[in-house]
């Protein structure tokens, strides 16, 4: 391997500082409707995981609140 094809090489797989770019090409891809069970699905998860965390720790986490806002406001 020549130092010119291993300086092509390397910088072939430098990561691009510019994240939009790789979305574009994966989305571009793509049907226009998305991915619609997939974001369902983690919209009921995340809703249940808050209000599971909520029924079994709600107390709790109000008086944290209460207390760190207290601390703050003096």
């Amino acid at each position: 391997m020549t130092a010119a094809s291993h300086r092509t090489n390397v910088a072939t797989h430098q990561i691009d500082p510019f994240p939009w770019r790789l979305w574009d090409r994966v989305v571009s891809g793509r049907d226009e409707r998305g991915d619609v069970p997939g974001w369902v699905m983690i919209v009921v998860m995340t809703a249940g995981l808050v209000a599971a965390i909520t029924a079994i720790a709600g107390g709790q986490l109000q008086d944290m609140l209460r207390s760190a806002l207290a601390s703050v406001g003096g």
